[in-house]
């Protein structure tokens, strides 16, 4: 089926035909020109009577819709800044390490002999490493810091070079470290290595859909988190044995987040995220807000996960 341009008075007439209440036009057009009818009818889902029928709950307002789209516009902001910090701790703790243990130039800490050396990440290591190398040419000019140590030291050190490295890149230079390192950062928060190394490339993902402003609410990902101590402490119910929040959900999102931030950081998160659900549902009618929290992979019982700990439990 080929698409075709539709005018704004054509994508109002659609809505409505497919029993979206709409009692306020020139504000729906103007809603509509400013925020593009594609990512506004991208939260119709929510509202529809069944995924076959494709027509709008009875008594589905626009205005519902949009406070819908504006809601995964908060969180995503909420969300991003988080990650963000998680992304500058990762980078700050790597770069301490690689220096410490291997130098402060970048023949030292780029060199393969600091890597992975089993067969199967040979050809990794070298294409990663690569990779690096061709950021800090290429991103290095446009940081003044890069370009005052390349200027006065001829060389980078790395707790400057991971800031013109991606999220991506950092993600991926854990999975190819020594064991021994990818112990000593996975100590520094209390975790796993294995489940560190999960972590970062969930947050990575996230990271590249917040940035690009996608539909965040309902993600999925393709890895699982492994079951948490939280999960239980929440009481989250399974279905054939396997937790049905928190794994590749937003909620599994929020429970990396738990392990990464800080408490008060992480506090604060749970309080936006509660207040802007609060917001949405005082705009929500037409369907329950449990609909909304389960799409999210959110238990009802959510905001205690910022209490687990307080107590010592």
């Amino acid at each position: 089926m080929i698409k075709t341009f539709k005018t704004i008075d054509e994508q109002i007439d659609i809505l409505k035909s497919k029993g979206l209440e709409i009692d306020d036009i020139d504000y729906a057009k103007d809603v509509l020109l400013r925020e593009n009818y594609f990512f506004i009818s991208g939260y119709r889902h929510l509202f529809l009577k069944s995924p076959k029928d494709r027509m709008f709950i009875s008594g589905t307002n626009f205005k519902e819709l949009y406070a819908m789209f504006n809601f995964d516009r908060q969180i995503r902001n909420i969300f991003f800044k988080n990650i963000l910090i998680v992304e500058n701790n990762a980078k700050s703790i790597f770069s301490y390490q690689l220096s410490r243990k291997y130098g402060i130039k970048e023949k030292d800490y780029l060199n393969p002999s600091n890597f992975d050396r089993s067969s199967d990440k040979a050809r990794q290591v070298n294409d990663l490493l690569k990779k690096i190398k061709r950021q800090i040419r290429i991103n290095g000019g446009q940081h003044s810091a890069t370009m005052h140590y390349i200027s006065n030291y001829g060389y980078v050190p790395f707790w400057v070079v991971v800031k013109v490295l991606s999220f991506g890149l950092i993600s991926e230079l854990f999975t190819i470290m020594k064991r021994e390192d990818q112990k000593d950062i996975a100590e520094v928060y209390g975790i796993y290595p294995d489940s560190l190394m999960i972590y970062l490339q969930i947050l990575a993902n996230f990271r590249n859909l917040c940035a690009h402003e996608d539909i965040l609410y309902d993600h999925r990902t393709q890895r699982t988190i492994d079951d948490t101590r939280y999960h239980a402490y929440l009481d989250i119910p399974r279905t054939d044995g396997e937790y049905i929040y928190g794994k590749d959900d937003l909620f599994a999102l929020v429970l990396i987040l738990k392990q990464l931030l800080r408490k008060e950081d992480f506090t604060l998160l749970v309080n936006e995220l509660s207040y802007e659900l609060d917001i949405l549902e005082g705009k929500i009618h037409s369907i329950e807000m449990d609909k909304i929290l389960d799409r999210m992979g959110f238990p009802i019982n959510f905001r205690e996960i910022a209490r687990i700990d307080e107590y010592g439990n």
